[in-house]
């Protein structure tokens, strides 16, 4: 994730990241300067398009489409950015429910009872980076050495979770705990499994495909027809103006396609990896 300071004007306007829109879309705002043109040639030199010609009444549907548009890419962002906040609020729901977890075992187990706070310190956080490989597969994950070995080829989540819950158990069937504490760590345990089916969710279930493809369409096509109508208005300058508004309209989309799956390796995905590392500090002074 970017980190960056909101109040930098310079740093935004004449500064270009490599996650920009700007460079993504450098290619085909060259094309489409070059389309442009040869549109604004064709018909001011070549064919010599008289000024009454009904071409010079396109502005007229672009005035429309361009209300329909601009209403289909809010919709677009606005469902891609709640996607990723939604994933951002399960994480953090993720960093809490760790954090309550080791407090409530730091204050039910003894001092003394160093192995188990030492399994505990130890497996809590490895949910975490197992959630994070889950979402993420090409994410490197270091898993515990001990008795059980965790096969990559499952849902490493559940395995987790399966050897979590397995051992506040077997504490409960030693008596080391009580009924009521045993109450008390379930709700946490619990909500382990519903963070995680939350994020799959989410990974899971992209926008449509055909209302990816065409919002897509309906830019390029809306674009490629600007300069047949603008171009006896603006001349010449209709290249710039054409290439300004795609750059516009086509920056959105893609934006919308980054945020959308939040647990990506893009540059404004969400940084789960420093989220893991938080939460392992974090067990780790409590049940230190």
């Amino acid at each position: 994730m970017i980190a960056y300071n909101p109040k930098d004007w310079f740093t935004f306007i004449f500064r270009f990241h490599k996650a920009d829109t700007f460079r993504k879309l450098l290619p085909l705002m060259a094309g489409i300067a070059i389309y442009s043109g040869i549109v604004a040639y064709l018909e001011v030199e070549y064919f010599r398009v008289p000024p009454d010609s009904y071409l010079k009444n396109l502005p007229l549907m672009h005035n429309l489409l361009g209300f329909v548009i601009s209403l289909l890419l809010v919709f677009r962002t606005n469902t891609a950015y709640d996607r990723w906040w939604e994933g951002r609020k399960q994480w953090g729901a993720l960093t809490n429910t760790s954090r309550n977890l080791a407090m409530k075992l730091h204050a039910i187990l003894p001092p003394e009872d160093h192995t188990i706070r030492a399994f505990f310190r130890r497996i809590i956080p490895v949910y975490a980076a197992a959630l994070r490989a889950h979402l993420k597969p090409e994410a490197p994950m270091h898993w515990p050495d001990d008795e059980e070995p965790i096969d990559p080829a499952l849902h490493r989540p559940n395995q987790i979770a399966r050897r979590l819950v397995a051992k506040i158990y077997e504490l409960r069937s030693d008596g080391r705990i009580s009924a009521e504490q045993l109450l008390t760590l379930h709700t946490d345990i619990q909500a382990f499994t519903d963070i995680c089916g939350a994020c799959e969710r989410i990974k899971n279930s992209p926008i449509p495909f055909s209302y990816s493809s065409f919002i897509k369409k309906f830019v390029f096509f809306y674009v490629m027809t600007l300069p047949f109508g603008y171009v006896f208005n603006l001349g010449y300058l209709v290249i710039p103006v054409v290439v300004f508004i795609f750059y516009v309209l086509a920056s959105l989309e893609l934006l919308a396609e980054e945020i959308e799956d939040p647990f990506g390796g893009d540059a404004n995905d969400l940084p789960t990896d420093i989220i893991t590392r938080n939460i392992e500090v974090h067990v780790g002074e409590i049940l230190s």
